[in-house]
């Protein structure tokens, strides 16, 4: 669930900010109750905010010049310095442990292109893992191509999701999958910090899930969406599945192929493609293939900088 009175506060808070943002969010348990959590002991936590801007230069000057100690030491280097750094990895530089307006926040500032490659493309699924579960979008302009790929981006969460499914499923099997995604090699789910974390996010927040993807499941032609029934039912054929294959990111179809294609083959990423659809262990293959992804989490991607409480998403990659 989302706590009340909520609105008042992120307005106040994003006030603090320069207005010149594409897309800004609020995320994670300090925003959404998790299962486990009070909401007394939860309204305490952390505010994580993640602010898309389209000229990013221009947008940490006016930030250093409203807001400076939010700054590590690179404050000392300029706007060139933090764009540099903020360019490497996924793409988003963090301010954390600020204190704003009686809360103690963390912000993520990324590029407008950066989010829309990783929305389409899935090339680290850092933003985009994190838009595939129920945010609160405090601020958004009118940029058609960034609302193109928020769509793309949930899409793409629900063909991945059926196809690691079975036949037959429950709307909150659908969800828990989708929630699953970005922490598919996650080491720290393997051992043991608190497995039943996808569980505590899906649970409180199913009807938050359901305003994020009902209207995707109605108009999929891969889906009997029993809205009523919580119930859905795909083709699992090699037809269905070869449909949902071509639908993936880029990203997430080569590291599929790269799975099934012999070494010196080459061969067109279609046909290998077309080859997983009816293969019997599709559903393994593309588990697989979103394990070797490796995608960055907001949760544990985060390289501290060693200085005061500037951090910056890594490149981690296979």
């Amino acid at each position: 669930m989302a706590f009340p009175s909520s609105a008042l506060k992120f307005r106040r808070i994003l006030a603090h900010f320069p207005q010149e943002l594409s897309l800004a969010f609020a995320y994670g348990s300090g925003v959404f109750q998790q299962a486990g959590s009070s909401t007394a002991a939860t309204e305490n936590n952390m505010l994580d905010f993640v602010f898309a801007v389209d000229d990013s230069t221009t947008w940490h000057a006016m930030n250093l010049s409203k807001n400076r100690s939010h700054y590590s030491c690179l404050k000392y280097f300029g706007t060139k310095s933090i764009c540099s750094i903020q360019n490497y990895g996924a793409g988003i530089y963090y301010n954390t442990l600020v204190p704003c307006n009686g809360r103690v926040i963390k912000y993520g500032v990324i590029s407008t292109d950066a989010l829309i490659e990783d929305l389409l493309r899935w090339k680290t699924l850092y933003v985009a893992g994190r838009l595939q579960k129920p945010v609160k979008i405090l601020a958004q302009n009118e940029n058609v191509k960034l609302q193109e790929a928020l769509t793309s981006n949930l899409k793409s969460a629900v063909m991945a999701a059926f196809l690691m499914l079975p036949e037959s499923f429950s709307e909150e099997d659908l969800y828990m999958k989708i929630a699953g995604l970005s922490y598919c090699g996650d080491f720290r789910m393997l051992i043991g910090e608190d497995k039943s974390k996808v569980m505590n996010i899906v649970k409180p927040n199913m009807i938050h899930f359901q305003k994020l993807y009902s209207h995707i499941l109605q108009d999929s032609p891969q889906v009997i969406y029993k809205h009523q029934l919580g119930k859905l039912e795909i083709d699992k054929s090699p037809e269905g599945q070869f449909a949902q294959l071509m639908a993936l990111p880029s990203t997430l179809q080569q590291k599929i192929t790269s799975l099934k294609d012999s070494p010196g083959k080459n061969r067109d990423v279609e046909e290998i493609l077309l080859q997983v659809a009816h293969d019997p262990d599709c559903r393994f293959v593309v588990h697989q293939g979103n394990l070797a992804h490796k995608p960055l989490t907001m949760e544990h991607a985060e390289l501290s900088l060693g200085v005061s409480h500037s951090l910056v998403a890594p490149f981690i990659r296979s």
